[in-house]
């Protein structure tokens, strides 16, 4: 009964061992693709603007530039010129001459009433 008992032990023991290698596995997997994930990340962030390839220092100079020029616009269009409000202004016009006079650049309210529904003897 002892030797039985004993047995048992050290087939759990064996098994208990055995989960504990796959969980290391699976945690020494998730940490290394951890770690080379912040590394490519951490890779750019600590390169320098004079370091920069030009392609990449062209692109975030545009970046920053738009960001300026959006601010400036105020939830406008960004670099539109006086072709552009003309344009749009023209299409306007015709947009109402077509559907009527009203507020083109407001969302129309709809109005819905319930119908009249009408019980039915059997």
């Amino acid at each position: 009964m002892f030797v039985i008992f004993m047995l048992i032990q050290v087939i759990a023991s064996r098994m208990a061992l055995h989960k504990l290698f796959r969980l290391s596995s699976l945690f020494r997997s998730a940490v290394s693709l951890t770690l080379r994930r912040n590394f490519g990340l951490s890779a750019v962030l600590f390169n320098r603007a004079k370091d920069l390839d030009p392609i990449q220092k062209l692109f975030l100079d545009k970046i920053r530039d738009y960001s300026t020029k959006s601010k400036a616009a105020a939830g406008g269009i960004v670099d539109a010129g006086p072709s552009y409000e003309k344009g749009v202004s023209e299409e306007i016009t015709k947009l109402q001459r077509l559907y009527g006079t009203g507020d083109l650049t407001k969302f129309p309210d709809f109005k819905f009433t319930e119908p009249q529904l009408q019980e039915v003897a059997k």
